[in-house]
């Protein structure tokens, strides 16, 4: 399909300008489907996920009432925050997947750096 296409050709344009810019970060990859959010952080040196969270976890299923809402994206994000500073993780950098940055992705992106990230 064209939308897939042009979703994967975005994607791959702004993973090049990260990798190419960003400094050796860690970078955080967002999937959004139309019922769930999966994020993780992402070691490109080792090729490892290093943290990760998705609304698809029972412990945020029975939080939330919806699990492809901005509230959901909120808790998402907060939760991902949580789980990196416990892992030692302060700067990364933001990789939206060749989605906008608007509504449930920018969400996410917020709550991160209200929660003390660094994006």
């Amino acid at each position: 399909m064209k939308h897939d296409k042009s979703l994967i050709k975005r994607a791959v344009r702004q993973r090049y300008r990260l990798k190419k810019f960003g400094g050796g970060k860690w970078r955080v990859s967002v999937y959004r489907s139309n019922r769930h959010l999966q994020v993780q952080i992402i070691d490109d040196v080792a090729s490892k996920t290093v943290v990760a969270c998705s609304t698809m976890e029972k412990e945020l299923r029975g939080k939330l009432k919806s699990t492809s809402n901005i509230e959901a994206a909120t808790m998402v994000g907060k939760v991902l925050a949580e789980r990196a500073k416990q892992a030692g993780i302060k700067a990364v950098m933001f990789d939206r997947g060749g989605y906008k940055y608007h509504g449930r992705v920018k969400a996410i992106a917020e709550s991160l750096r209200s929660n003390g990230m660094e994006c």
